[in-house]
């Protein structure tokens, strides 16, 4: 099958477009407001993008209140979801009021930062600190800007629980991320397998 997107006619009966870019890593990110409350929300348009630098982004469907807390104080933190934690990463995802604390509907233990002003999940296998180095809105062909706000950050510090460090590396087996799929879907990446990069002789 074929369909432009500018009709969307593809039948189906569910948009298969976030399907296809998957799996995709879960950003579970964490803010305090200016006024102090404390905010935990996951976010699947997410990733690193740059090592040197170290670059995360991740992009909210509507000016959320992770964006809000961001635009406040410049910093955020960034939460590894992995299997273990799942339940309670989807519980993140509730639409709780401004002021609500994810971490507390959650059943999380909000761990300050070292480095930023922002709680991150002391459950969690990792953590990024993070300052925030802009926020944008990105505009279709059109022009127009979309509906999502785009948050770049800076990597400041990293946490990693000791258990999941095997061999000098962080050991995805034990760790076990998960990502988002299409739909109401997701997968665990504990599953690994290694490939090195060819050389040309």
């Amino acid at each position: 099958m074929f369909y432009d997107t500018a009709t969307n006619a593809h039948g189906l009966s569910h948009d298969p477009f976030k399907a296809i870019v998957s799996p995709r890593p879960i950003g579970w990110i964490g803010t305090k407001g200016a006024d102090g409350s404390l905010n935990l929300a996951p976010y699947s348009f997410f990733n690193a993008i740059s090592d040197k630098p170290k670059l995360v982004m991740f992009s909210s469907s509507g000016h959320k209140h992770s964006v809000r807390n961001i635009e406040e104080t410049g910093v955020f933190t960034c939460s590894f979801a992995s299997r273990s934690l799942a339940d309670q990463m989807n519980m993140t995802s509730i639409p709780a009021d401004y002021g609500e604390s994810e971490f507390e509907i959650a059943g999380l233990t909000p761990m300050p930062a070292r480095l930023v002003d922002a709680p991150l999940v002391a459950e969690a296998f990792a953590a990024l600190e993070c300052r925030m180095t802009e926020v944008m809105r990105p505009r279709g062909l059109d022009g127009l800007p979309s509906e999502n706000w785009v948050v770049f950050g800076q990597v400041v510090g990293i946490h990693i629980k000791d258990e999941a460090v095997r061999d000098g590396r962080f050991d995805m087996s034990v760790a076990r991320p998960i990502g988002r799929m299409g739909y109401m879907d997701y997968c665990d990446a504990g599953d690994v397998f290694e490939m090195m990069r060819p050389t040309r002789r």
